[in-house]
């Protein structure tokens, strides 16, 4: 059955990415109108309905979207969302749904050109472009980050693991940069996000793409950045975001593995 689904992820897939990269060529220079002529506003707009064709496309190859969020946020809130992380299929969904934060995003630096209106918005739309194997440039940037967020009232994501889960079992969080977000932005709410299922798209690597996956986001309560001491709450949001994964109570419950020397006798 799977080698069956994956004979017809070929051609499917195929028209997926002409769908996907068509849509980031095509909303390109609107971007750069939006932004360019009318301001902030439009060029936001124009980002949160890429992320919607963008989605669109996963269409094609039978993706669905289930986004759950009983939640009312308020606009005049700015919030850290924090999510685990297993694909660059997480994102449109959160762009897409929680566009009414504003959401903006920490990335690596080489994102930031040689990608059609991803890159564009990067630069220009109110993300952070950080080297990782710069920790000071990093934290620097972070904290220019938060001072426009405190008085813009928007929001950030941020995925704690570092990198994708490419098996969908999330690694453990690297507080860094939670400890850099929560300590600047004191009047901020925490967003936990849980992520299930994205990383099947890539099951077999970037092509082709699976069929007929059922993306879930699941978006718990928010808890106030000063509720607590900010170390705790940075254990406190990884225990919610990681609830869902039973492979990883296991792996924590597990002893470490010694090895022992062996010696001549």
């Amino acid at each position: 059955m799977l080698l069956l689904r994956k004979i017809f992820a070929y051609p499917l897939s195929i028209l997926f990415f002409l769908g996907f990269f068509g849509s980031l060529v095509f909303f390109h220079p609107i971007q750069w109108l939006c932004l360019k002529v009318f301001g902030y506003q439009a060029h936001k707009k124009s980002v949160d309905y890429l992320n919607f064709m963008l989605m669109r496309s996963l269409n094609i190859l039978g993706t669905t979207f289930h986004f759950d969020n009983p939640h009312t946020l308020n606009r005049d809130q700015p919030y850290i969302i924090v999510a685990n992380h297993q694909g660059p299929y997480d994102i449109p969904p959160i762009i897409w749904y929680l566009r009414r934060v504003h959401p903006k995003f920490i990335s690596k630096k080489e994102l930031g050109k040689g990608v059609p209106s991803i890159s564009f918005n990067l630069r220009h739309g109110g993300s952070a472009l950080i080297d990782r194997n710069d920790k000071l440039q990093s934290l620097r940037t972070i904290k220019e980050l938060t001072q426009t967020l405190n008085e813009t009232k928007r929001s950030v994501v941020i995925f704690p693991e570092g990198t994708r889960s490419k098996d969908g079992i999330p690694r453990a969080f690297s507080p860094g940069g939670l400890i850099t977000l929560f300590t600047e932005m004191p009047d901020a709410m925490v967003l936990p996000l849980t992520i299930h299922n994205s990383w099947k798209l890539m099951r077999w690597g970037n092509y082709p793409i699976d069929l007929g996956v059922n993306v879930k986001h699941i978006v718990h309560e928010p808890i106030p950045v000063s509720s607590m001491p900010v170390r705790q709450l940075v254990q406190k949001v990884q225990e919610i975001v990681l609830a869902d994964f039973p492979e990883v109570r296991r792996r924590e419950r597990e002893p470490r593995k010694t090895t022992a020397k062996k010696t001549n006798v």
